[in-house]
């Protein structure tokens, strides 16, 4: 096991310690040698990173061909449900000799995992190995499940670490993050605090008002960051703050990080012109089945060959594809012919362009609109900010946030037959953390959630015109976005 994960537990204690006595455990700990914290895995995972870059289309190939009969050859000996899944479909993965006869293989989906969590672990590897998540969903559909300790978060920095790099980070970077975290709930509080265990200067994501901008880039200002990580819509509040009172981005930046949200052409122009720098954008989930990373020179995202096995649904209408996946590397609760509910344009070369990798890419991720909730005060809370990591929200089968004035909302859930009324204070206590104790939520037990035309679940329904609206930015260059467009 990781020191990490060894030490996550005694997180809140570290947290409650005074400010200096923080500041100087944070310090001691990011001093000691990356295979003491990130556990011996990391290193062997930031090479396989590395080197699956120069491997040619068959080197990949063998690669995942190996890893898919391991998986699937102990999750059929190991794991109830599969054994199961896999008898009633027919399938037998000693028989798996090419990549394309996955396609016999059944398919799950979150619901499986709700209603099968246990059937789907390892009965052959110890609990103490476990680690357990809990998500409330990027689109509304709670989900928990098993990573393993030592493998899951290692393998998730070292991978994600090498994307960046193709943008300009690297572990030395100062990078100032404004994502979920809510540094304080009350809206005179302060909106920052100084991460010393990677030297982070984290910002709220719940007090982005215009009243408090200049907050924000006065510790920017003070902090010099290398690197902003954030999510895109706050990048585009802070980007359009700055335009409308002709103000310029206080700092240089090696490169903007900007993941969680879909991210437009023209939003990404108005960014890279605003800070000076690329911003480099990807596709993950808390899942860790798949991951994928815009290339060095394309913005296409390429997928990970050596992290999971990706394959793409039918095209609907529009040509979209939903993103299927197989992981790697997770003994203790492997996730089989995923249906992530995500869509993607898959790549084409006529239309994008060469691959920079012989491996498998999308051109363009639909997922992650930029969707609000709008406080009484009128802060646009971010609801990718709202998929909180907590076990109250196990055995719901769906959530949706209905708001049509500011400061309140109905939260709409579908109960499975594990959950518990009792849960429904603790998730109150956890969405008020996110949004303010003077935040309204009425909750409302329903046999359905409105879906979209797809039949993908809908994280927010809301008739307020801040809900959606990135901000009011005006493009760099208005004849040329509308050229390349």
């Amino acid at each position: 096991m990781s020191m990490e994960d060894a030490l996550y537990p005694l997180l809140p204690a570290y947290r409650s310690l005074p400010g200096s006595a923080r500041e100087a455990v944070g310090r001691a700990y990011r001093g000691l040698p990356e295979t003491v914290r990130f556990g011996p895995r990391y290193a062997g995972f930031r090479r396989l990173a590395a080197e699956v870059e120069d491997w040619s289309a068959e080197q990949v190939e063998a690669y995942q061909l190996a890893e898919l009969r391991r998986v699937l050859s102990g999750a059929a000996h190991s794991c109830p449900f599969y054994a199961r899944s896999f008898a009633d479909a027919g399938f037998r993965p000693a028989r798996l000799d090419s990549l394309a006869d996955l396609a016999a293989c059944p398919t799950i989906t979150s619901r499986d995992i709700v209603e099968h969590l246990e059937g789907m672990a390892s009965a052959d590897d110890p609990r103490r190995r476990r680690l357990y998540v809990s998500t409330s969903g990027s689109t509304g559909t709670p989900v928990g499940f098993y990573l393993e300790k030592g493998v899951s978060r290692p393998k998730e920095k070292a991978f994600l670490a090498a994307q960046w790099r193709r943008a300009g980070y690297d572990e030395t970077c100062r990078v100032a993050v404004i994502r979920g975290q809510v540094v304080s709930r009350n809206e005179r509080e302060p909106i920052a605090y100084h991460d010393p265990t990677r030297d982070w200067l984290v910002l709220s994501a719940y007090h982005l008002s215009v009243a408090r901008l200049p907050e924000y880039l006065e510790h920017i200002r003070r902090f010099r960051p290398d690197v902003l990580h954030a999510y895109p819509s706050a990048a585009l509040q802070l980007a359009g703050f700055l335009q409308r009172t002709g103000q310029s981005w206080p700092v240089p930046l090696r490169c903007v990080l900007a993941g969680s949200e879909r991210l437009t052409d023209p939003q990404r122009r108005l960014l890279e012109a605003v800070f000076g720098c690329r911003v480099y954008s990807w596709y993950g989930h808390s899942e860790r089945v798949v991951l994928a990373g815009e290339g060095r020179q394309s913005r296409s995202y390429y997928f990970w060959p050596t992290y999971g096995y990706v394959e793409f649904g039918p095209p609907d209408a529009t040509g979209l594809r939903e993103v299927i996946g197989t992981s790697f590397h997770n003994r203790v609760m492997p996730l089989i012919r995923y249906r992530t509910g995500d869509y993607v344009r898959v790549h084409d070369p006529d239309r994008d362009g060469p691959r920079e990798y012989p491996w498998a890419a999308a051109s363009a991720v639909e997922g992650r609109v930029q969707e609000f909730l709008v406080t009484a005060a009128g802060c646009r809370v971010a609801l990718t900010s709202m998929m909180i990591h907590t076990h109250d929200f196990d055995g719901l089968y769906a959530i949706q946030f209905v708001q049509d004035r500011p400061g309140s909302a109905v939260v709409r859930y579908v109960p499975g037959p594990r959950f518990r009324d009792e849960q429904l204070v603790a998730i109150q206590r956890v969405m008020h953390q996110k949004l303010g104790q003077d935040f309204d939520l009425t909750m409302r037990a329903v046999a359905e959630v409105e879906k979209t035309p797809r039949g993908k679940g809908r994280w927010l329904v809301s008739s307020l015109p801040q809900a959606t609206a990135a901000v009011d930015v005006a493009a760099p260059d208005e004849t040329s976005a509308a050229a390349s467009a």
